[in-house]
């Protein structure tokens, strides 16, 4: 299993962005390298809107995993395709990869929902933030394993005067 090495600095930034958004989910992209043994280095955040609406309610429809469809942007995100276009096209000129993406669980725990496993892709890191009544309460990582089922992914915070440089 692979660990992710992220910055005090940047877990702050996760956190801020969730409670600014609370009480809808947050969510944003993870920019970074991956090492040759599968470890990945955090470089850079990109929070992103959470652009879930009725369009992606009715798109997601066939996956979605409650019992009574989920049409809320309090309880699911979505990452427009153009951002994550645009996000690709940036961090490949800085030689960056999208390594994962964070996302907020307002008044819930930091832990994969059932549609967040669903629509989760191999590879990547996903950063939970737990927001309880408006203030950041816990973060965790996950990754997929083998089987598509979420496994805590190990996460190293390093201090604020940490820099990937030469990496």
């Amino acid at each position: 299993m692979s660990t992710l090495t992220i910055s005090d600095q940047q877990l702050e930034q996760i956190s801020t962005h969730a409670e600014n958004c609370y009480p809808r989910e947050c969510c944003g992209l993870i920019l970074g390298r991956i090492a040759e043994n599968s470890d990945k280095i955090v470089v850079e955040l990109i929070p992103t809107e959470n652009a879930w609406n009725d369009d992606s309610a009715a798109a997601f429809e066939e996956i979605e995993t409650a019992e009574q469809p989920v049409t809320s942007p309090e309880r699911r995100y979505t990452i427009a395709p153009q951002v994550m276009i645009a996000a690709q096209k940036y961090g490949r000129s800085r030689n960056l990869n999208i390594i994962g993406i964070y996302h907020s669980h307002p008044d819930h725990e930091a832990i994969p929902s059932e549609f967040d496993r669903v629509c989760a892709w191999s590879q990547y890191s996903y950063i939970i933030v737990s927001v309880k009544q408006g203030k950041a309460s816990d973060i965790q990582n996950w990754c997929l394993d083998e089987n598509h089922q979420f496994q805590a992914e190990e996460m190293i915070s390093t201090s604020l005067n940490w820099s990937p440089v030469g990496l």
